[in-house]
């Protein structure tokens, strides 16, 4: 989405540097700071909010989970988190404070685009249209109807796979964690029961794949180790950016 508004928050200069001269080259207006306070300021109080935060958690005036919080409290700007954390745990707990989505350095610059791309169209609008209904390729989810067809197919979903794909496609391209999932179908009494979304969601892989002739949605649900799952968004393969620290 060309001309769309970036604060990049990255403490290493050859890091910012490069990926501000890329993202420009791409067309977005690219704004930097250092700063988990400056970039806070940058969102609540700066005259022109930003389109996406692209957020280190490393920085050296506060944790990065810190500056997802603050935003959080008043904004819903998309935050895509670059780090080369790459404990479990700490990707968990940003996605569940707000995060939208997170990419470990290094990364691919198309990769990046991609991810970017996904969290914009997000921010324009629902994936469903007036009635709730969502196509991707060959699945058609329509949740007025309370039905679910591959091509002419019908699928036969419990509620609780209706429900985990509502949610998994109301959240196209963007991580959900395996928590969200179960606060989200089951309810807060099942935090801690992680077998339960893996048991649906192999079930629910299951069916859409014995429904779909044409194999377009063979690798719909990818699996984030550890974390939780998205509903596939294309990752082209391009130069790393090195992570310099």
């Amino acid at each position: 989405m060309d001309g769309a508004r970036i604060l990049l928050v990255e403490d290493d200069p050859g890091i910012s540097a490069g990926l501000a001269r890329a993202l420009t080259h791409e067309g977005y207006d690219v704004v930097v700071t250092s700063s988990g306070q400056d970039a806070i300021r940058t969102v609540q109080e700066g005259p022109d909010e930003p389109d996406v935060v692209l957020l280190d958690l490393g920085l050296p005036d506060m944790d990065g989970l810190d500056v997802i919080r603050r935003i959080r409290r008043d904004a819903m700007t998309p935050i895509v988190i670059l780090s080369a954390r790459f404990a479990e745990r700490e990707k968990v707990e940003a996605l569940d404070r707000g995060a939208d989505d997170f990419v470990t350095k290094p990364f691919g610059l198309e990769e990046l685009h991609a991810r970017l791309r996904v969290v914009l169209r997000r921010g324009a609008g629902p994936g469903g249209d007036a009635d709730g209904r969502v196509v991707v390729g060959p699945l058609a989810f329509d949740a007025r109807r309370h039905e679910v067809r591959v091509g002419e197919e019908a699928v036969d979903l419990t509620p609780r796979e209706f429900e985990l794909l509502r949610v998994l496609l109301g959240e196209q391209g963007r991580i959900v964690t395996k928590g969200k999932l179960l606060r989200a179908v089951w309810g807060q009494a099942y935090q801690g029961e992680d077998s339960y979304v893996y048991v649906h969601v192999s079930q629910l892989r299951h069916k859409l794949a014995a429904a779909d002739r044409t194999g377009a949605l063979r690798d719909l649900i990818v699996t984030e180790p550890g974390i939780g799952y998205r509903v596939r968004a294309p990752e082209p393969a391009a130069a790393a950016i090195e992570d310099k620290t």
